[in-house]
C-alpha cells in the first residue's frame, strides 16, 4: 500500500495549468468555473483546506483520470466569499454534500486547522454513513499516516497492485476490508473483507 504524494498531486496540478507556482492553481479553479446546475451530481465531495490549492487541483484532476466527477467549491460555487461566510454558504455546502455519493477528506498539514472541514466529514457521515473516506496526500508514498485520532474512524484512499495480476489500482481500505475507488464513488461499494 502507498499513498498519493504532493509531489504527484502538484505534478498533475501543472500539467493542466502549465504552471509552477500555488497561486496559479487557486486562479486556475476560480477561472475554469464549471457552471454547474443545482440537478447537478457528484461521485466525490472533495473536503480540503483552501491552503492547499495546488495540492487540491492537483488531486481534482488525479480523481478526474479515475472517472470520477468531484467537486470542489471554489470551482463549482466560484461565487462563494470565503471572506464571508454566512448561512447561505452553509446551506450551499449542504446542498452539494447531499449531491454527492462520497466525501473524500484531504489529509495534509492544512487539514489540521481547518474549521470548515470537520464539519463537512461529520455532516456528511450523519446523513450518509459508510460514504466517507480519508486521503492521506504525503511527502512518501510508503510514509505512515497519522492523522488526527478521529481520522482512524474512516478508511483510507490509497494505491496499490493486485497479487494476483500485479494490475494498479486506487483502493479505499479499512480495518478489515476494501474496495475500489470506482466502487466508493458510486456510492454503493462492494466491500471485500481482506484475504478472500
Amino acid at each position: 500500500m502507498s499513498y498519493f504524494t504532493k509531489a504527484e498531486a502538484r505534478s498533475a496540478s501543472q500539467r493542466f495549468t502549465g504552471t509552477q507556482i500555488a497561486k496559479s492553481a487557486t486562479v486556475h479553479l476560480n477561472e475554469s468555473r464549471s457552471h454547474s446546475k443545482d440537478s447537478d451530481s457528484f461521485d466525490i465531495f472533495l473536503s480540503h483546506s483552501v491552503n492547499d490549492a495546488e495540492i487540491v487541483l492537483g488531486v481534482k484532476r488525479l480523481l478526474e483520470q479515475f472517472g470520477m466527477k468531484v467537486y470542489v467549491d471554489w470551482e463549482t460555487d466560484s461565487q462563494l466569499d470565503r471572506s464571508r461566510v454566512s448561512a447561505a454558504t452553509a446551506d450551499l455546502l449542504r446542498k452539494r454534500m447531499k449531491q454527492s455519493k462520497s466525501l473524500i477528506f484531504l489529509a495534509t498539514e492544512s487539514a489540521s486547522t481547518s474549521k470548515w472541514m470537520p464539519w463537512e466529514l461529520g455532516y456528511f457521515d450523519g446523513f450518509r454513513g459508510g460514504m466517507v473516506a480519508i486521503m492521506p496526500v504525503l511527502e512518501k508514498e510508503d510514509e505512515t499516516f497519522a492523522g488526527q485520532e478521529y481520522l482512524g474512524l474512516y478508511p483510507t484512499v490509497s494505491k496499490g497492485t493486485y497479487s494476483d495480476t500485479k494490475q494498479e489500482e486506487v483502493f479505499v481500505k479499512g480495518a478489515t476490508s476494501w474496495t475500489t475507488l470506482k466502487t466508493f464513488g458510486s456510492g454503493s461499494p462492494t466491500w471485500r473483507n481482506f484475504g478472500k
